[in-house]
């Protein structure tokens, strides 16, 4: 009888075991089966969904806040976390094996969190760069920074749950040995408060022209990050700058002259100052019918080189091309033993270069022209042909 009952309480415990292993292969499939389905659903369903309902909105700033990168990852989230929520269903939570698991789920759902964040903060460098407000803050090497401190906390956060250590311990422990890490990180600190100083202070911004002789940069800033601003000379080579050299050194930003609307020009000719002399009375008659000048007073004296000055900046005040609002002048400087310096001062009414050197030229091919017509010599140092007699 005893048997009997032994036998049958054995075949009792086998149909239970039996049970308990038919129990945990079908929650193992139906966990995959789940964790393959949910992908599925992210990847072929809300996915191209989102995209859709964003594309029908009248905004911009929806498309590139959800935008395809920030989408997938979060939904790259969705099974791993289906996944460690139904894992104690089917494997003890104090097995080894369980352990493993979740060690290797943690590391997954780490890596993807930290994807998603950096697909965030692109979305949001984005949206700076496309708002009218934060299009002339430099705030690429910022964002490249916080990205950074992402990683190095999403590498932390690893390192502790595959040791089985707090994060705040291993930060402590990194914490003894910052002096290296300042080292290591140095560009990378340093350009980060050069990029946050050049941004509150409007010092640069991508498009600017600017030059740094020392660097040998001349040319429009065509990048900005965290460790580099990357200059294209007019000659189409690449110069790199420390972003914390523009801050430390001085460099010149043409960004005034092309929003003021005009381009100076600022060039001298040299008088010779032996053909400067007072007007004949036949030079003040030929003026006056050229309306060049006034009639002058009796026994008034006119000196050629006040008409001629005159007349330039009268001739620049009729020129089209002349800015009328930004100062027209035409001055004397220090006589030199070259002569006597006359300087136009004035405003190309545009920013282009190639028109703006056109009209440079064209203006002083016609001083030039006119100058003898005043009765005045541009002074020219000697060349071999003024000694020869035979011309």
């Amino acid at each position: 009888m005893e048997n009997d009952i032994n036998a049958l309480l054995l075949k009792i415990g086998a149909g239970e075991t039996n049970i308990s292993v038919l129990r945990w292969i079908i929650m193992t499939v139906g966990t995959i089966l789940l964790f393959y389905i949910s992908g599925v659903i992210c990847s072929r369903i809300i996915i191209p969904l989102v995209g859709t309902l964003t594309k029908k909105t009248s905004n911009n700033w929806d498309d590139i806040l959800l935008n395809k990168n920030v989408i997938k990852s979060g939904c790259d989230l969705i099974p791993v976390v289906i996944l460690t929520t139904l894992l104690p269903f089917f494997i003890s939570i104090h097995s080894n094996m369980y352990t493993f698991l979740m060690k290797i789920c943690w590391v997954y759902i780490t890596i993807v969190g930290v994807k998603l964040i950096c697909a965030i903060l692109t979305a949001f460098k984005i949206l700076s760069q496309e708002s009218e407000r934060m299009r002339n803050h430099t705030l690429q090497g910022v964002f490249q920074m916080l990205k950074i401190i992402a990683i190095c906390i999403g590498a932390i956060i690893i390192i502790s749950t595959l040791i089985d250590r707090d994060p705040v311990k291993i930060l402590a422990g990194l914490g003894a040995s910052a002096a290296v890490l300042m080292l290591v990180f140095k560009d990378s600190i340093m350009g980060l408060v050069a990029g946050v100083q050049l941004s509150a202070n409007d010092m640069l911004r991508s498009g600017d022209w600017i030059t740094m002789p020392k660097y040998g940069a001349d040319g429009f800033v065509i990048d900005v990050s965290l460790t580099t601003v990357k200059v294209q000379n007019w000659d189409k080579t690449i110069t790199t700058v420390p972003p914390y050299a523009l801050v430390s050194d001085s460099f010149q930003n043409w960004r005034g002259m092309f929003e003021s609307g005009g381009r100076r020009i600022k060039r001298s000719l040299f008088i010779d100052m032996n053909s400067i002399k007072f007007v004949t009375s036949e030079q003040i008659r030929r003026f006056v019918s050229n309306r060049w000048c006034k009639e002058p007073a009796e026994e008034e004296k006119i000196v050629n080189l006040t008409v001629f000055r005159n007349y330039l900046e009268e001739y620049l005040h009729n020129r089209a091309d002349v800015n009328k609002d930004m100062m027209i002048l035409v001055r004397q400087l220090q006589p030199t033993p070259q002569g006597l310096p006359l300087e136009l001062y004035f405003f190309f009414n545009g920013t282009a270069w190639i028109d703006y050197e056109h009209l440079q030229a064209e203006i002083f091919e016609y001083v030039f022209a006119i100058l003898p017509d005043f009765g005045l010599k541009a002074f020219q140092s000697p060349a071999g042909t003024d000694f020869d007699k035979k011309t």
